[in-house]
Order: C-alpha cells, then sequence, then structure tokens
C-alpha cells in the first residue's frame, strides 16, 4: 500500500497540529523527521516552500499545514473538528498571523535587534486574551473543533518562552486548556520522537 509521505519536524509548531489531525483521522502516513539545519535533498525537491510540514499523497504536494489537517478530516471527522463556527477560521487567521509574527519576535528576539520584544509579548497577549474570554471547556463549548488543535501548538511555543511568567497570567481557562492539551495521549502520541530520517532508511509509520 502507498502511504502518504509526511516529511515533519517534531517540534515545529506547524507540524504539530498536522500530526494531530492526522492522528484524529486515523489516517496513516510514512513519516519522515527532519532536521531544519541539515534538510535533505529529497525534502527540498518536494516542499515548494522549503518548510514543514509536506505531505506527498500520490500527486499531491500539500505544503500547507491547515491544508495537510483539512485534507485528513475531510476523509475521516470522528470527532467533528470540522463542524466549527465561521469564527474559528477567523481565530486561526488570528493565530497564523498577527499572534505569530508577535510570537517569533518574543522568542527569538536576537533574530529581530530593532524590534521591541515586550511590545511583541503584548501583542501576543491581547490574542491570548480573547482566547481566554472566549473558552469553555474549548473554544466552541464541550468539545474541540479544528481551531482548537490549529492554535493550542502556537499557545504552547508562547507559554514555554517563559513559563512561571505566562503561569502567572490571569488567564483561567486558557491554563486549563492548554494544560488539557499537555496531559492528552493526543499531545503524548504526537510528541513521539522519531529518529532522523535518511535516504535509504526503513519506513517510519505515524
Amino acid at each position: 500500500m502507498n502511504l502518504p509521505t509526511l516529511y515533519s519536524f517534531r517540534r515545529c509548531p506547524y507540524a504539530m497540529r498536522a500530526r494531530l489531525a492526522l492522528l484524529v483521522s486515523a489516517q496513516q502516513v510514512e513519516l519522515r523527521e527532519i532536521v531544519l539545519r541539515d534538510k535533505p535533498a529529497a525534502f527540498l525537491d518536494t516542499s515548494p516552500s522549503g518548510t514543514v510540514p509536506c505531505m506527498v499523497a500520490g500527486d499531491t504536494v500539500l505544503d500547507e499545514s491547515l491544508d495537510i489537517m483539512i485534507w485528513a478530516l475531510e476523509r475521516n471527522d470522528p470527532q467533528g473538528w470540522l463542524n466549527m463556527p465561521a469564527a474559528g477560521r477567523d481565530l486561526i487567521a488570528r493565530a497564523d498571523g498577527p499572534f505569530k509574527h508577535a510570537l517569533d519576535r518574543t522568542k527569538y528576539a536576537t533574530r529581530y535587534p530593532d524590534e521591541d520584544a515586550n511590545h511583541h509579548r503584548m501583542q501576543a497577549c491581547e490574542f491570548l486574551n480573547d482566547l481566554d474570554a472566549q473558552l469553555g471547556i474549548w473554544l466552541f463549548g464541550d468539545r474541540p473543533t479544528l481551531a482548537d488543535y490549529a492554535i493550542l501548538p502556537f499557545v504552547r511555543q508562547f507559554a514555554f518562552i517563559d513559563k512561571s511568567w505566562f503561569d502567572a497570567q490571569p488567564w483561567p481557562a486558557l491554563h486549563l486548556w492548554l494544560s488539557r492539551f499537555l496531559d492528552s495521549d493526543e499531545f503524548s502520541a504526537v510528541m513521539h520522537k522519531y529518529p532522523q530520517w535518511h535516504v535509504g532508511d526503513d519506513p517510519q509509520l505515524f
């Protein structure tokens, strides 16, 4: 059986959310774990952007994590992640746009010496304030949707920039939401550590 091939990197939040959707939809792939400082030629020849995740399914190349999530869920969506209000798409767009912009300039401040990391942290906090106000158990009620799992890996990344500071912020619903994710079987499964892929290696199935 020819399985789709997923080029991934364990800690990348984009790759993480793609793996989450593949996991919950039970769409098995051949996983090729990439080390970003040592990208193999086969990956660079496949990915138009040279970034993870990138999935090859037959003649189709999906080079965006959200496209991979939707591809998987359109084939099998047992938890109904795609049954989401239109506001969920807006939240994902904010996470992928302004929040990720601010997150990068907070986490990787040395890469942006002309920018104020504290200003960007406050910009990120505006989005997190809105998430905290939106949240019940999940963003849209008592079950998860695409928005929850598309956004959570980035909130995790932001939280661990300075976890003590993050934990001290007045976001009770957000803290519970993130903790539930970090303690979940899904998170544990997608964070399993795979060896770096090389041409000729036996397939690693995910």
